[in-house]
């Protein structure tokens, strides 16, 4: 079982000043793989200290300095990306192929494009023609808490840490303490880069301790959160005491509408891509939405797909879904299946239990439920994992309101070769991103919700400018 117990401060690894030990645990096997300390205060307090420090020289680097430094991350980053792959797959449960691919392929991405973004950045630049003495300066918002979830390690690691870094802004990085071994390895990478001391700090600990700490911190100028909605209310609450800006990534609860003239793998492909990553993610398309024409037919190709869909341990080769990320969070869609069943929802494939053969680690059986209304527990909460929802629609302004009747508004999904419809629905659907007819967006697209999905946008130029204020200056020139 691996050591991991110390934290990364001010350049170096240091033994917790405060904490208590817990094991890391693999899904899929439920064995102990790790030992890692959750800090207190006092460690959290000496980040922070350290990132303070780091700033004013960091924030006075020169973009291209600050750019310089990334590269030479993304070298380190692509010479382990099999450590890192590996990293993820023992820790949240992620097959190796997607781990390989999907999972750190996501954390290059984003350091390649925040890359591009600040190269293309005017960090200065004039405010008019109208004004020419009057100068438009970007600066660093200053000292930032990023704290992320285990569901997609690296990928929202590196959404929030590229362009801060990128930005001049110093950070104190708290993973989750149950993917906690990327982020290790990614310091190493950092450390190995040869960023200034102090400019990145990584802090294991929990949401109560460490994390609720960095978000009242008065040393603390921005927290950028991705996780639940529940702990995103509470961390705007607890920023609000010092007036820091936060930037939250939440919840979703996304809608897949299919046209009856959509394409015939629209049905499989949001089933395949619901149960991406075992459901666990936030934008997943988890309710279906099938005009009534084409409903029976939908439903039959959804439990063919669910059945054909493989589960398996994270270590072999090949295109199964892995488990969920622990027991806590098998229990809980256990609780969601049981609602869907006694609320009345119609059970088309998996269910309750784990899947034939997978008596030990934290499966959970590829489940399609039909006929969901919208007062079912499984049509308003956020499950995540490998369960999909059908409810069928007769117009098009029914399937927008359906869509839109949510707490959500992350990710919605369009299936229609009619361009003016698509057009026209994706204009009204409450959501911060549309995908439509399976095509994702492109390098660098915003990502970010409306409603309880969160506020701010990552990735792209939009990730760089949360992390950057706003100073006009007259008579510059």
């Amino acid at each position: 079982m691996q050591d991991a117990t110390r934290h990364y401060i001010n350049g170096q690894w240091v033994t917790s000043i405060d904490g208590r030990e817990v094991e890391v645990e693999n899904p899929s096997t439920e064995k102990k793989i790790a030992t890692i300390t959750l800090g207190g205060v006092a460690v959290a307090d000496a980040a922070v200290a350290a990132a303070k420090a780091a700033f004013p020289a960091w924030a006075a680097t020169d973009p291209l300095g600050r750019i310089a430094a990334l590269e030479r991350l993304m070298e380190v980053y692509k010479g382990q990306a099999e450590d890192m792959a590996q990293a993820i797959s023992f820790e949240m449960g992620a097959p190796i192929a997607l781990a390989k691919t999907a999972q750190v392929g996501a954390g290059a991405g984003h350091l390649k494009n925040t890359i591009r973004a600040a190269k293309a950045f005017a960090f200065e630049r004039p405010l008019g023609d109208h004004a020419p003495g009057d100068v438009i300066l970007y600066e660093p918002v200053g000292v930032c808490a990023l704290i992320t979830p285990w569901n997609w390690p690296m990928n929202q690691v590196m959404l929030k840490l590229a362009p801060a870094l990128a930005a001049g802004c110093t950070v104190v990085l708290k993973p989750s303490e149950l993917s906690p071994l990327s982020a290790i390895l990614l310091a190493e990478m950092i450390d190995a880069a040869g960023f200034p001391p102090g400019v990145f700090n990584l802090v294991n600990g929990d949401g109560a301790g460490v994390g609720a700490h960095l978000t009242a911190h008065p040393d603390v100028d921005m927290v950028s959160f991705t996780g639940s909605t529940r702990a995103g209310v509470a961390i705007s609450k607890a920023a609000a005491e010092t007036v820091k800006r936060v930037s939250l990534e939440l919840g979703g609860k996304g809608a897949n509408i299919i046209f009856a003239d959509a394409d015939e793998k629209a049905v499989a492909r949001g089933v395949r891509h619901c149960f991406n990553n075992t459901g666990q993610y936030c934008n997943a398309p988890t309710r279906m939405l099938v005009e009534r024409s084409i409903y029976d037919a939908a439903v039959e190709t959804a439990r063919v797909a669910a059945g054909k869909t493989e589960v398996g341990p994270a270590d072999v080769e090949g295109r199964q879904i892995g488990p969920v990320v622990s027991g806590v969070q098998f229990n809980r869609i256990q609780y969601y299946l049981k609602q869907g069943i006694d609320e009345g929802a119609r059970l088309v494939a998996g269910g309750m239990g784990k899947p034939d053969g997978l008596s030990t680690g934290h499966f959970v059986r590829p489940t399609v439920f039909a006929d969901v209304t919208p007062d079912m527990t499984i049509w308003r909460e956020e499950i995540f994992g490998p369960v999909l929802t059908m409810t069928p629609f007769d117009t098009e302004e029914e399937a927008i309101a359906l869509a839109n009747d949510t707490p959500y508004g992350l990710t919605n999904y369009v299936q229609t070769p009619d361009k003016s419809r698509a057009r026209r629905v994706a204009r009204r659907l409450r959501s911060g991103m549309v995908e439509m007819n399976g095509k994702f967006g492109g390098a660098g697209t915003p990502f970010g919700g409306m409603k309880q999905s969160g506020t701010g946008r990552e990735g792209g130029v939009w990730g760089l400018e949360e992390f950057l204020e706003v100073k006009a200056v007259s008579d510059w020139g």
